[in-house]
């Protein structure tokens, strides 16, 4: 039988998974999730492939995943079967055949973080698992300051985990962004790639600078040390969200995740 290859648009609370991939039986993932209510409405075992692997706690506002199958459903079928089979904290947003040749992770150009930092001297019940927070004063414009040394292709062995497995550590950081509304601080990055932790040991440096426990320059230092054991402490999962990923235009996905995609503001 001929098989279609299907790419989705997933969003996710992470809080009570333990991260995207299948792990061994009777530990809850998302993508155990998703594959279950899929093989639902395809009526055979469904394998996902996804953009990025979120780690336990991490949110997903448009993870891009695609699966091979030999059913014939329409796209409003995929969508609203594979939604009323899943649980509550994860939604499929958009559905669409793709080309054979398209893979959500290995066709990426670009993929796309925030990071959420609660400024507010309580801390919140609501916020608790979608935001980091941080008590006591803080200083935004040292972040800023030190954060655009991380922009441009740079060696990042003391930004990634020491489990990482990536072949090589140079990353080309495209744009690293902080704004705040409502005394929320949103870091907002976006690269070629991303090493494991990557988001997060940055986000924990920064959060170190501006809370004066390290100088402006200390980014500057740990990008020409190579070294993780002289990074930072790597911040909490609740505050990252995966936002998106980018691929070359003849997949024709930029109006899916154009509508569910706001670029980050200007400082």
């Amino acid at each position: 039988m001929i098989s279609n290859r299907i790419a989705l648009g997933v969003e996710y609370d992470g809080t009570a998974f333990h991260g995207w991939q299948t792990q061994q039986p009777g530990v809850r993932t998302v993508q155990t999730s998703l594959e279950t209510a899929l093989a639902r409405v395809a009526n055979h075992p469904v394998t996902l492939h996804a953009a990025g692997r979120t780690d336990a706690g991490v949110h997903a506002l448009e993870q891009v995943v695609h699966f091979d199958t030999t059913a014939l459903r329409t796209e409003r079928a995929w969508l609203l079967g594979t939604n009323v089979n899943l649980p509550p904290d994860v939604a499929v947003r958009w559905v669409q055949p793709i080309d054979a040749s398209f893979h959500a992770r290995f066709s990426a150009i670009a993929r796309h973080y925030r990071y959420h930092i609660q400024l507010t001297e309580m801390r919140s019940a609501l916020q608790r698992d979608r935001a980091v927070w941080i008590y006591g004063a803080i200083d935004v414009a040292r972040m800023r300051e030190a954060a655009a040394a991380l922009v441009g292709e740079h060696d990042f062995s003391s930004f990634r985990a020491i489990s990482c497995q990536a072949k090589s550590p140079i990353r080309r950081v495209h744009y690293l962004k902080l704004t705040e509304q409502d005394r929320m601080l949103t870091l907002h990055i976006g690269a070629n790639g991303f090493l494991h932790h990557m988001v997060r040991n940055i986000a924990g440096v920064l959060i170190a600078i501006g809370r004066g426990h390290a100088p402006v320059e200390w980014t500057t230092q740990l990008l020409a040390l190579r070294d993780r054991k002289q990074g930072g402490v790597t911040a909490p999962p609740q505050g990252l969200y995966f936002v998106r990923a980018d691929y070359p235009a003849q997949f024709e996905l930029t109006k899916q995740l154009a509508n569910a995609y706001t670029a980050p503001p200007d400082n």
